[in-house]
């Protein structure tokens, strides 16, 4: 991997984490916290897209697919949180 790809990587999840949290209403973690819910979002709706069958390619669809796992990511802690 060399450094455009990691570059691109931890835009994409800054961008999916701070989406994420407007979406959830504010429930995001500053500037490093969206980079690492963002990644972990990827991470997290890249495995429940392929396992649903869901494929979507290029830079948006990595987006969609960051975005879509860190609104998930967001609500499981918000569940554990409340409990």
């Amino acid at each position: 991997m060399n450094t455009d790809s990691i570059i691109l990587i931890l835009l994409i999840g800054a961008l999916a984490g701070w989406i994420a949290g407007k979406i959830m209403k504010g429930k995001g973690f500053g500037a490093i916290g969206n980079i690492v819910v963002g990644i972990f979002g990827a991470v997290l709706g890249g495995f429940v897209f392929q396992f649903l069958g869901i494929s979507f390619g290029g830079l948006i669809g990595s987006l969609v697919t960051a975005t879509a796992g860190a609104i998930a990511l967001l609500f499981i802690v918000g569940l554990i949180k409340k409990s």
